[in-house]
């Protein structure tokens, strides 16, 4: 004798998680920015790379949600790759070239995950 299982989604509270996660990413994100800004770490001389040309963006792809970091002033990969230039810090006193390295793999490394995961969590309501 067999046993049955019957399941049954609940496609509303899927939508909800669906929709929690997007909004997640996208607080997230934006929390990086943010907490580039005030670590005070990029080049910053009239303030346009860091104020006016870094932004985000989260994206939905056939399921997939993508967030990015993106600095569009042309000076920026030169910057950025070239951490041995003599960087003025009159406006920002920590900046220098690989300005995301503490976030990629140094001391803030999890800021990223631990971030979306309490933005998740809030959106989600879980």
């Amino acid at each position: 004798m067999g046993i049955g299982v019957s399941i049954e989604l609940d496609s509303a509270a899927i939508a909800k998680l669906e929709a929690a996660v997007l909004s997640a990413a996208q607080k997230t994100i934006d929390s990086l920015k943010t907490n580039v800004v005030t670590a005070q770490v990029m080049p910053f001389d009239m303030g346009d790379m860091q104020n006016n040309q870094t932004f985000t963006v989260t994206e939905e792809d056939g399921g997939e949600i993508t967030s990015h970091l993106v600095t569009g002033s042309p000076q920026a990969r030169r910057l950025y790759f070239h951490p041995e230039y003599n960087f003025q810090t009159v406006n920002n006193p920590n900046a220098g070239g690989e300005w995301l390295e503490p976030w990629l793999n140094g001391d803030k490394k999890d800021f990223v995950q631990d971030t979306f995961a309490e933005n998740y969590k809030k959106e989600a309501g879980v």
